[in-house]
């Protein structure tokens, strides 16, 4: 499974949430603690966010502690917005356009779990997307697919509404094994989290309290490396973060 850092709050460097900390997001390309494998090694990105609506990006399918650029990148770029995902592939070759997070106008998306039956409803959920949506795909993931359906589905209005339309297009799971969606999206104001499994456990997401500079994150692991001083994320409750804390939003998502 893959791994997700995010953060919300005053300026800082990348490098304070993604490099520098006990268990940061590089630490955990390597030697996650709380997924099925240990190594994350498909493939990396950041989206943050600066005076622009739209995000940044950046993206690339080497192993994230073997490529330099990375630790130069968040050694020098700040943000007071950002998402960071290291990938552990299930759907879609390692590709760039298959890394995360994906992007669309100010919104960006990042996702760690599996559609199963992906293959089967796939050609369905493409057809469903408006032109627009449709043609700015670019990658085979179900991820990016979850993401495109969101968006159709009204994500700007109103981010529970959309994932209850969007699990209801995904449907049963069948007999491939269990649907798991944990993932983190945000508009550039407001980080967005939301975990689900049909049967078992989601793919964990802590989210932490204040840090020391005042600002907040998001982690599948703690970043720290003691859970005691992080939170997890209810399942099956849309939550959205602000400086100002996490709250869950229109109840709950599914059932």
């Amino acid at each position: 499974m893959c791994r997700i850092a995010a953060y919300t709050g005053p300026e800082i460097p990348l490098e304070n949430i993604i490099v520098r900390p006990a268990h940061s997001l590089l630490a955990q390309s390597q030697h996650a603690n709380e997924a099925k494998l240990t190594v994350n090694g498909d493939g990396f990105g950041i989206s943050w966010y600066g005076a622009d609506k739209a995000p940044g990006l950046y993206r690339d399918v080497l192993p994230a502690w073997a490529d330099e650029n990375l630790t130069n990148l968040c050694r020098m770029v700040h943000s007071r917005l950002f998402i960071a995902h290291i990938r552990a592939s299930t759907v879609g070759e390692t590709s760039r356009a298959n890394c995360h997070p994906f992007k669309f106008g100010k919104w960006s998306f990042c996702h760690n779990g599996q559609i199963p039956h992906f293959k089967a409803i796939r050609r369905r959920m493409l057809a469903a997307l408006p032109d627009q949506l449709f043609e700015a795909m670019q990658g085979t993931t179900d991820s990016e697919m979850i993401f495109f359906t969101l968006l159709a589905n009204g994500l700007e209005a109103d981010p529970a509404a959309a994932m209850r339309a969007t699990l209801a297009q995904i449907g049963p799971a069948g007999d491939n094994g269990p649907i798991k969606i944990t993932c983190v999206f945000s508009d550039g104001e407001t980080l967005f989290a939301f975990r689900h499994a049909t049967t078992g456990n989601a793919p964990s997401l802590y989210a932490s309290g204040v840090l020391d500079n005042g600002g907040r994150s998001l982690a599948s692991e703690p970043l720290c490396g003691t859970a005691a001083r992080w939170s997890a994320i209810p399942t099956d409750t849309m939550c959205a973060m602000t400086v100002a804390g996490v709250k869950t939003l229109d109840g709950l998502v599914a059932a």
